[in-house]
This record gives structure tokens, sequence and C-alpha cells, in this order.
């Protein structure tokens, strides 16, 4: 079977140095494979989305010289691809789910929801693990509870430990029920990620899917949907993050280490992805190159497994090369 990648950005901000870093691994993979690389936008949460931030993104990834197969500006044999035009299939989804019995009404407020935050019952990437508060309500307390309030959907877990080889991050091990039962669509209609990324990478025929490490711990989530829903699940490789020098997260509001700050700055596209492949380990010094002289080299063995840091020096000696 040819190999199927994807990047998916949210159009809620300019594209930063973390997320290239994804991008242009994504693209590696899947190019060093012969294979197909979709972009899709994941534009589900339409108040935070910005049409001028979904075109910036499409300018910013050809600038560094990745391209895609199919996407929203080249069309393809699974189009549409924003997720925004695509609801009848998660509207089809979720009545799958419905009629399987996995799913329930959930009437929990959010007060409620984050009082679970202190329980004993540990965190994921989605939040607070849910205790289940809704799922064993009577028919008449539902009733009730929906004159007052309209309901999340929840996905009813499997109590089952899980496994998945990563291929990254190595082999990970999920107790039963991690995280708890999850919303796969809110009280104001918007589809949940978890649910629309499933039936998006399955209908696309995804078949590697890499992305950041912070969403390891919401992969159980996601291959409990690809059983729930009959569909094969794809490989997954978690990368490790990339950190500003105080040891956060990038961020979109920093200007410095978005994309269009850094072509202000004259930073060339060789010298970015020149960065990004030192920090990856595919090359011994931060020198510039494109992308595509990466392909042939890469491995995602050579990927580290923890966070790495993009200090203001290297980005200066990028600068200046």
């Amino acid at each position: 079977m040819k190999q199927r990648g994807r990047f998916a950005p949210t159009p809620s901000g300019l594209l930063h140095i973390g997320n290239v870093w994804t991008a242009l691994l994504a693209w590696l993979q899947i190019r060093h494979a012969g294979g197909d690389f979709v972009l899709r936008v994941e534009d589900l949460d339409q108040p935070r989305s910005r049409p001028a931030y979904r075109e910036q993104a499409l300018v910013d990834l050809r600038w560094l010289g990745l391209d895609w197969d199919e996407g929203p500006d080249v069309g393809g044999l699974h189009r549409p691809y924003d997720q925004s035009a695509r609801l009848e299939r998660y509207d089809a989804a979720l009545q799958h789910l419905r009629q399987t019995g996995r799913l329930y009404p959930c009437y929990c407020s959010r007060a409620e929801l984050l009082a679970m935050a202190s329980a004993p019952h540990g965190l994921s990437s989605e939040g607070p693990a849910y205790l289940g508060t809704c799922r064993s309500l009577t028919a008449e307390e539902r009733d009730a509870k929906a004159m007052l309030k309209d309901p999340s959907l929840r996905f009813l877990v499997d109590e089952l430990p899980l496994s998945f080889d990563d291929l990254v991050q190595g082999e990970q091990n999920f107790p039963p029920g991690m995280g708890g039962d999850f919303v796969v669509q809110r009280a104001d209609g918007i589809i949940g990620y978890q649910l629309a990324v499933v039936v998006d990478d399955a209908a696309m025929g995804i078949t590697d899917v890499l992305r950041g490490a912070d969403l390891l711990d919401s992969t159980p989530r996601q291959l409990m949907l690809y059983e729930a829903l009959g569909y094969a699940p794809p490989t997954f490789a978690h990368v490790p993050l990339v950190l500003g020098v105080d040891g956060e997260r990038l961020a979109k509001r920093n200007r410095s280490t978005t994309v269009v700050g850094l072509r202000e700055a004259g930073v060339s596209p060789e010298q970015v992805i020149g960065c990004l492949g030192y920090l990856a380990g595919l090359l011994d010094r931060p020198e510039p190159v494109r992308a595509a002289e990466l392909v042939r080299s890469f491995d995602l063995r050579q990927i580290p497994r923890d966070p790495v840091v993009l200090s203001p020096d290297l980005i200066a000696r990028l600068a200046v090369t």
C-alpha cells in the first residue's frame, strides 16, 4: 500500500517554528517513502479560525519548499480538505456510534468539569479525566436535565488496557479507561477534535500520522474510535516539541518565531530548514539546506525523543549564514 501522510494546521494564528518542525518531519517521512502528502485545514472551531491565517499557512509552507499532492487549493479525490466543509461525514460517524451504544449525553457544567481536575484520576492533553457522572443517568434524569441545558456527547470508552508501538517514542502502554469518557460533540454543536481527525484520516486513507508529542496521550482515544467505527488505524510517530530557552512551548503570538516574522527578519527558507534539520539530528551543523535535500537520508530513528530547544543564538547564526 502506498504510504499517505498529512499535515493539518489550525488557522487560529500564524505558523511558527514548532508547527513547521512537525510539518517538515511529516513531509520528509512521506517523501522518503515515495508516498502522497495531504494538507488538511482543521477549522472546526470557527470562532477562532481566520481565513487570512489559512491562506498565509499555504504561502508559508510553499515558501519553505513543502508541497502537497492533495489539499484545499489543489483538490484531490478526498475533497473537501477544510474540516468545516466535512460536517456530514462527522454526523454520519456520530449516528453510527449512537446506534452501537457508544454515545451518551453529558449535562455537566464547566464548573463541575473543572472540579474534576483536582480528582486523582489523571490528566491528558484533553484536560481532566471524566468521572462518568452522566454515564448512568436514567431516562427521567436525562429528560429533566435536558430542560435546563443542551448536552455534549461523550464516547463510552473501553475499560481495557491499550498498547501501541510509536515509531519515535517506542512501545506505549495505557491503563484501562485512561482519561475517562470523552466529548465527541460539544454542547454548542462543534465536533470534537478526536472524532473529526479519525473520520478524516480514515476517509483520506492516511497510513502514517506524525505529530507532536503533546498529543501522545490522546492516541488511545483515537484508537478506540478507529475500532468503534470499523476503520483500520494508521501508524503513529510522536515527535518532540520545540521549546524556547525558557522551556515553554512556542506561541503563535510570538511573531519572532513565526514564519512571517523570520522572513521579515531576512531569514531564508533554507536557513529555517537547516535549523530544523540540525535539531532533528539530520544535519551535523545548522547550515542552509533545501527540504528536498533531506529526503533521501531521512530516518525516523534519528529523531530525538526529548524536547528540543530553539535558542535565539541559533536563529541569529542562521540570519548571518
